[in-house]
């Protein structure tokens, strides 16, 4: 669609305030899918798909952490 944000992976680095590694490592995991390529070849993500993944990964991550006695 034509209002959509298209966000590059460095873009949703700094967006999330993560690595654009982790970023990457959400595509590998399946977590964000690379919706296009922009006029350098560079991989886009769609705005809402990259909230929902931060989402869901931070609250994967609160989880994991366990409490401190």
């Amino acid at each position: 669609m034509e209002d959509e944000i298209w966000l590059t992976a460095r873009e949703t680095a700094e967006l999330t305030g993560v690595s654009v590694v982790t970023v990457y490592s959400w595509v590998r995991r399946g977590h964000l899918k690379v919706e296009g390529l922009d006029h350098r070849g560079q991989k886009l993500f769609r705005h809402l798909d990259v909230a929902r993944a931060e989402k869901a990964t931070r609250a994967r991550a609160r989880r994991v952490l366990v409490p401190a006695a």
